[in-house]
């Protein structure tokens, strides 16, 4: 099924690019350049350095560690609450040879 609908969006993408007013076979001596448009406008002319967020480092472990204490808080207590059902309890193996 998925092999399927693989080879039908990959013929749909050959038939749009025959269509495309991009394709290469536009005449006798026309070329299209493909420019990559996070990096340049539509005039061509090249856009300013992205804005740097300052404190990346320090913002991600502001979220990071509470979260992760939060997740062990949750842990630990589902543990707790399974050993006191004795749902899950591991055994104690005495060896006493």
């Amino acid at each position: 099924m998925a092999s399927a609908a693989g080879r039908l969006a990959r013929l749909w993408g050959l038939r749009n690019a025959r269509s495309s007013p991009l394709s290469l076979s536009q005449g006798p001596g026309r070329t299209v350049t493909v420019s990559r448009t996070a990096v340049t406008t539509s005039s061509g002319s090249i856009l300013p350095k992205p804005r740097k967020t300052p404190f990346g480092l320090f913002r991600i472990a502001l979220i990071v560690v509470p979260f992760l204490y939060v997740g062990t808080l949750i842990s630990k207590n589902f543990a707790a609450l399974l050993e006191e059902h004795d749902i899950f309890v591991p055994e104690d193996d005495d060896d006493d040879d």
